[in-house]
């Protein structure tokens, strides 16, 4: 079984900074990715930063700059670093991890968060 736990987030003024951190548990055999995606009210979820297994990032237009990716790969934990927040990045921000389950043959697993709001007053 693996799971997932996030945490971090808040109300942050603009200009200010916050991090969101993710860790994966359990029985990996592997993990291919993990990124973290947002949704504002009325909003489609879109993503926001991700990371792979391989160390690649890949980030939002909006965020770039901005917002920092890393990885702990000895934990399984990411960690979402934004600076110079804005109001436009307010919205709920779901960890989301993608791999490989221990197993014969290995189960492929797709995590989600619960999200954790984040809020920049405008």
């Amino acid at each position: 079984q693996v799971d997932l736990v996030e945490s971090g987030g808040g109300l942050v003024k603009a200009g200010g900074s916050l991090s969101l951190s993710c860790s994966v548990s359990g029985t990996i055999f592997r993990l291919v990715a993990m990124g973290w995606y947002r949704q504002a009210p009325g909003e489609q979820r879109e993503l926001v930063a991700q990371i792979t297994a391989g160390g690649n990032t890949n980030y939002a237009d909006s965020v770039k700059g901005r917002f920092t990716i890393s990885r702990d790969y000895a934990e399984n934990t990411k960690y979402l670093q934004m600076n110079s927040l804005k109001s436009e990045d307010t919205a709920v921000y779901y960890c989301n991890a993608v791999g490989y389950a221990s197993g014969s043959p290995p189960v492929r697993f797709d995590l989600w968060g619960q999200g954790t709001q984040v809020t920049v007053p405008s």
